[in-house]
């Protein structure tokens, strides 16, 4: 092993979980049904890896003029939830390839995995449950953003998942994700290895802006930074 990794978190959709952005497509349209044009992008730029709620507040704040924000975030969350339940049940969603060899190759050198994210845990296990992933078998524990007060930049999560598996050295936690927010959550965490991945909602150069420790096109890449494979 290259530096030694007890507790492997990875964000879900756009980094082990390939759903074609749907999340933030629902988002945009959740938020341009009250009235405004928000494109993806800005979605994206503005929303990626955030409770949802306050993903879809920071993106009226930072696109629209809106007066009542608060009032207008509530109306596209309560609108967001159905719609995207909805659309998970009739879409393919799909892990990303040969996620499930890096978690077996994890797993066999006793590196825990820890599943987190934005959405609310209903949304997590539907997406799990699609995935026919098993915990125990292909994970270790799933966090999501209704298991903790704070939710992401804040280190809450990751803070939960060392607590759960007896880790006090964040030095020997890796974090990954698709968005500068997964990174600043693995900062404030102060984790060993922060790791951006070019397969979600981000592009290099916003990422670049976290100051990852790594920035990789594909997850299977961990292995030449955590091991000695090629």
């Amino acid at each position: 092993m290259n530096k030694k990794i007890d507790l492997a978190v990875f964000d879900m959709a756009g980094t082990t979980v390939n759903e074609n952005n749907i999340v933030y497509k629902t988002v945009q349209q959740s938020i341009n049904d009250q009235g405004y044009t928000v494109s993806l992008e800005e979605v994206l730029e503005h929303g990626a890896g955030k409770e949802k709620y306050q993903a879809i507040l920071d993106i009226l704040k930072n696109t629209t003029s809106c007066e009542d924000i608060e009032d207008t975030a509530k109306r596209a969350f309560s609108n967001f939830k159905p719609i995207l339940k909805n659309i998970y049940k009739q879409s393919d969603v799909r892990a990303f390839d040969k996620v499930e060899e890096l978690f077996g190759i994890l797993r066999n050198n006793n590196v825990k995995i820890v599943l987190n994210t934005g959405y609310d845990s209903k949304t997590a296990n539907q997406l799990i449950k699609k995935l026919n992933w098993k915990k125990g078998v292909d994970y270790d524990a799933l966090l999501t953003a209704d298991d903790v007060t704070n939710g992401r930049p804040h280190k809450e999560m990751i803070c939960k998942a060392m607590q759960m598996f007896t880790i006090t050295d964040p030095s020997r936690v890796l974090k990954v994700g698709d968005s500068a927010i997964d990174i600043e959550e693995g900062k404030n965490a102060d984790c060993g290895i922060t790791v951006g991945v070019l397969t979600g909602a981000q592009n290099k150069e916003q990422l670049q802006k976290a100051k990852p420790d790594f920035i990789i096109n594909e997850l299977l890449e961990l292995r030449k930074i955590i091991f000695y494979l090629d």
